[in-house]
């Protein structure tokens, strides 16, 4: 029976974080990148979450509440942001910069998945069959956006230094992973203290937020082309 609770989780926690790798890459349809790439990409954000863990149980001896809680977004945000720079963003198939928001975005759903599965097993092996229902449905909605709201914010800084000095290509980035660290806590923040109608608030929040990513989209392809012009 557990087995069969493991793969449910898993399916719930890998079918959604799919569908929205698969939504997302049809934003580069005109240049794909290598699957290799992505596959790789996929997996590093799964490799990350254990290791993710394993600092969050170490930082709940050291801190509590607030601070606690954004030492865990920290740690989440620079290591997906750390997987990325290492497994596919130095690869010279990262040239035009809408690369740089794909990839970061694939690692981002590649750590949801398993993270949506760790969610969701919880109460599986419980028999809250409806709290699982309910869990990942949220998830889907929100969290897993959430965190490709937050990874793509620092893509998206990548995506705009793309064509500047070494300087920028520093300093853009690291504003955007502030930021992005900055709306992972206030999703975090509000989100455990909403309920009801402000739950729809807080998913409002993210959904704007993404938006704004595609809108980014945009920018970069418009961007890519006038370079090559």
């Amino acid at each position: 029976m557990e087995t069969t609770y493991v793969f449910i989780a898993l399916l719930g926690g890998f079918i959604p974080a799919l569908f929205w790798l698969w939504f997302w890459l049809r934003e580069d349809k005109a240049k794909p990148e290598p699957r290799v790439l992505i596959f790789s990409a996929f997996i590093a954000g799964i490799a990350i979450v254990p290791i993710v863990l394993i600092l969050q149980k170490f930082a709940l001896t050291r801190f509590e509440g607030d601070n606690l809680m954004f030492v865990w977004v920290t740690i989440e945000e620079v290591l997906k942001y750390a997987a990325a720079l290492i497994i596919v963003l130095w690869h010279k198939a990262v040239d035009e910069p809408i690369d740089c928001i794909i990839y970061m975005i694939t690692v981002a759903l590649g750590f949801s998945a398993l993270e949506n599965a760790l969610f969701l097993f919880t109460p599986l092996m419980s028999g809250a069959f409806t709290d699982s229902f309910f869990t990942g449905n949220f998830r889907f909605i929100g969290a897993t956006l959430l965190h490709v709201l937050a990874s793509g914010t620092v893509g998206a800084a990548m995506a705009l230094s793309f064509y500047k000095g070494r300087a920028l290509r520093v300093i853009l980035p690291t504003i955007g992973l502030f930021i992005a660290i900055v709306l992972h806590a206030l999703f975090n923040f509000f989100i455990i203290s909403a309920s009801g109608a402000a739950i729809l608030g807080v998913f409002m929040f993210v959904w704007i937020g993404i938006f704004i990513l595609f809108l980014v989209f945009e920018k970069t392809k418009i961007l890519a082309r006038k370079h090559l012009t």
